[in-house]
C-alpha cells in the first residue's frame, strides 16, 4: 500500500485523536500504579500533533513520524513524552520512504530497540515493550491474517500485563502492589497500534472496492 497524504493524515490523526479520547482512561489506570498524569500527558502531546496534521501529512512519512516524535518529546510530561518521542523518531529515521512490510518490520525494530535503550528496559517489565515486542514478532511473521494478529497480539499483551509487578518507572516503587494492574504505557501502546491497524484495514477494503468498480466498468 503506497501512503499518499490522504493516508498520512489519517493514519497520524486518528491515532491523536484515539489518545485523546481514551485520555480519561489512561489516567485512571496510572492513578493506580503511577503520577496519575499518563493520559493528561499523552492528550497535550497529540493535540499538538493535530494542530500540526496538515503540515505533517504534507511530509514524506519517514520525515512526518519523525515530526510527531519531536513534538511529543517536547510537549508530554513525564517518562511517556520521551520514550514515545523516542519510538516516533527511531521509526521514521529507519523507515523508507516507500516501505515494504519488510521495510516496516526492520523500522519498527530499530524503534523497538531505541526504546528499549532509552528506558533501560524489555519485556516483562510492565511497561509499553510488553506490547511492542509481541507486535513486532507478529509483524516479522507476516501472513494473510497479519491485521487480526497484531491487533489480537497488541490487546492480549496490554492485558497481560495485569499479573506482572513492575520493575521500572514510578510504579515499580510499588512492589508487589503494581500487580493487577495493566500498564498505563502498555495500554496506550495497544491503543495505538490497534488504531493504525483499523486505518490500514480500512484503506485496503477501500482500495479493493476501487480497484473491482474499475475492473467490472
Amino acid at each position: 500500500m503506497s501512503i499518499d497524504t490522504h493516508l498520512k493524515r489519517r493514519l497520524i490523526g486518528e491515532v491523536a485523536r484515539c489518545m485523546v479520547t481514551h485520555a480519561e482512561e489512561l489516567t485512571a489506570l496510572d492513578q493506580a500504579i503511577g503520577d496519575g498524569d499518563h493520559g493528561l500527558n499523552m492528550k497535550r502531546g497529540f493535540e499538538a500533533v493535530l494542530a500540526d496534521l496538515d503540515k505533517t501529512a504534507a511530509l514524506p512519512m519517514p520525515e512526518a513520524l519523525k515530526a510527531v516524535g519531536m513534538t511529543l518529546v517536547m510537549k508530554v510530561g513525564g517518562a511517556s513524552g520521551p520514550l514515545y518521542g523516542t519510538l516516533f523518531m527511531a521509526l521514521g529515521k529507519a523507515l523508507p520512504e516507500s516501505p515494504t512490510r519488510a521495510g516496516v518490520a526492520q523500522a519498527f525494530s530499530a524503534a523497538v530497540d531505541a526504546v528499549k535503550a532509552r528506558g533501560k528496559s524489555d519485556v516483562q517489565m510492565k511497561t509499553m515493550l510488553d506490547v511492542l515486542v509481541p507486535v513486532l514478532a507478529a509483524v516479522n511473521e507476516g501472513g494473510e491474517d497479519l491485521y487480526a494478529r497484531l491487533r489480537g497480539s497488541a490487546q492480549s499483551a496490554a492485558a497481560a500485563t495485569i499479573p506482572m509487578q513492575a520493575v521500572r518507572g514510578r510504579a515499580s516503587f510499588l512492589g508487589a502492589r503494581s500487580v493487577g494492574h495493566m500498564d498505563p504505557g502498555a495500554r496506550s501502546s495497544s491503543l495505538m497500534v490497534t488504531t493504525v491497524v483499523d486505518v490500514l484495514e480500512s484503506e485496503g477494503r477501500m482500495t479493493k472496492q476501487d480497484e473491482n468498480r474499475a475492473a467490472s466498468r
